[in-house]
């Protein structure tokens, strides 16, 4: 339980229904839907287009999704993969005349075709019970009457403003008069809400077809991008199932998405850290980070290694997490000093985002998360429909020798990583922890602060952290000062990172109380809602 006599949020409980998102404006969406009679997949949906509308940096419909979904008296849970693919175009020959070094994320080749829509089809279509039509109108009168910008999104949105003047569309649709909204001012997008209209009339046709995806691909064909109508028409269905991994920790099962997702870095982490034993550090201390750090180094390298789209590339899972080739990355750590070199990882044989979690009254649970990767995708906002398009390419290589090469309809990489925990075999926690590249590293606090030193779900959250960009620790400005100066004593060269890292929303099933506990990070605007 929190200290009352400081600053802070307390946990929200509930008995029939509980939501927990980024943005006030998405949790109230999410909890009239679910009062109203929906189920969590059709809260989950209307909850995403929301966010894509007041939070238009971090998600949008120019994006990609992924979920986690468990349904009541259900065997396992279901697992989606919605991210986009590559265009035909984008062959060895087209890749070895362009001689690029890298994927350049405000190009449009950092541009896949995106997945967002044809997921959420999927899901509602298997899963839900409200038409598109009716889930999207929230988002449609947000862009179309106008939302209050509220104070982080104003803040990240100030940021970009350089940025956003250098694209046409981007100009028009996201600035007033060459400068970023301000906290408290309404912000009125009417392109966004034509195009949102145009899906819930049309379905998937309103995105992948038709005036929607003939301004995207002329967007696209301006700046030099390869991307064609065909292309559209193929990502429209291709949102797929998948078989999520897991992990066992401290009696719990931690379910994560499977490559083409980052998910497994998680698990090679708190597999890594239970390896270590005791004596355990305290939670904020210079010898914690230090450890959680130097573990994350070399799950990052295992992930740069081998995750790719593994319809196009064999990826290692059985191998990544092989007890003995956990055994040889944890014999690499050294307790009292960085490693400068991580050394050569072990082979196989042969060879900025919104999260949010729902759950229902029947006991469905959703973690979904929705992305445009970088803050504003690519920088890159049709003209016409004022569709933000995200740049998730930017994550392939350009080297043909590796797995994660771009080439014709591959998928990328993926950073968006929803996560769930099992007791018992049963739905416990459904959450997510949002910011690229430092989700898994989230997901390892939230878990480690949860079910190894005891914090419940909202101190879990607010706890400080510590991540790594390059050859430096990035710390949040809540990290103490001697923890820092003993960082950089291990070895580590410390830096205060402008913003936080991330921002996370969770929900626990609490089946012995029978009650929902929600929790929502301070670092965003959100907040958790249950009745």
């Amino acid at each position: 339980m929190r200290n009352f006599h400081r600053p802070g949020r307390s946990l929200v409980y509930g008995r029939r229904a509980m939501c927990a998102t980024s943005h006030p404006q998405a949790s109230l969406t999410c909890i009239d839907v679910l009062r109203q009679g929906g189920n969590a997949v059709d809260a989950a949906i209307a909850t995403a287009a929301v966010l894509a509308v007041v939070e238009p940096h971090m998600t949008g419909i120019g994006g990609d999704c992924f979920a986690l979904l468990a349904k009541p008296n259900a065997r396992g849970l279901i697992a989606l993969n919605a991210s986009g693919r590559a265009p035909k175009g984008a062959t060895a020959a087209w890749l070895s005349q362009a001689n690029l070094a890298r994927i350049d994320p405000d190009s449009p080749h950092a541009v896949t075709v995106p997945g967002a829509v044809s997921g959420w089809l999927r899901l509602l279509e298997d899963h839900g019970t409200w038409p598109i039509e009716r889930l999207l109108q929230p988002a449609i009168e947000l862009a179309q009457e106008g939302f209050v910008v509220s104070p982080r999104v104003a803040s990240d949105w100030a940021r970009h403003v350089a940025r956003l003047a250098r694209h046409p569309g981007a100009k028009k649709h996201l600035l007033e008069a060459g400068r970023a909204p301000r906290s408290g001012e309404i912000k009125r997008l009417p392109a966004l809400a034509a195009s949102l209209k145009r899906i819930a009339r049309n379905g998937r046709d309103g995105f992948y077809q038709g005036e929607t995806a003939r301004d995207m691909v002329a967007e696209l064909k301006e700046l030099g991008g390869l991307h064609t109508l065909d292309d559209f028409v193929a990502q429209a269905t291709s949102a797929s199932y998948v078989d999520p991994i897991s992990l066992s920790y401290r009696g719990l099962d931690l379910i994560e998405l499977p490559p083409s997702n980052q998910g497994i870095v998680a698990l090679i982490i708190l597999k890594m850290i239970e390896r270590l034993g005791e004596p355990r550090p305290e939670p904020v201390s210079a010898q914690r980070y230090h450890l959680l750090m130097e573990a994350a180094r070399l799950a990052y390298a295992m992930r740069d290694a081998f995750v790719a789209d593994p319809d196009m590339a064999r990826v290692p899972v059985t191998h990544m997490l092989d007890d003995k080739v956990i055994d040889d990355l944890v014999g690499r750590l050294d307790r009292r000093r960085r490693q400068p070199q991580l050394g050569a990882l072990p082979q196989p044989a042969g060879s900025d985002t919104v999260c949010f979690s729902v759950v229902d009254e029947t006991g469905m649970a959703v973690s979904f998360i929705n992305s445009l990767f970088d803050e504003f995708g690519s920088g890159i906002v049709t003209a016409k429909t004022g569709i933000i398009l995200h740049n998730r390419g930017k994550s392939f290589v350009t080297d043909p020798n590796h797995p994660n090469c771009i080439t014709p309809g591959k998928r990328p990489l993926h950073t968006l990583v929803p996560a769930m925990v099992l007791r018992s075999g049963k739905p416990y926690m459904a959450f997510g922890v949002m910011g690229a590249h430092f989700q898994p590293m989230g997901h390892v606090y939230v878990m480690s602060n949860m079910f190894e030193y005891g914090m419940d779900p909202q101190e879990a959250l607010d706890a400080p952290r510590v991540f790594f960009e390059g050859e430096a620790l990035l710390a949040e400005e809540t990290v103490p000062q001697h923890v820092l100066a003993a960082l950089q004593r291990l070895g580590h060269r410390v830096e205060q990172r402008p913003l936080p890292w991330g921002g996370g929303q969770i929900v626990v099933m609490d089946r012995d109380q029978g009650v929902l506990i929600g929790a929502s990070d301070g670092r965003k605007d959100g907040m958790a809602l249950g009745y």
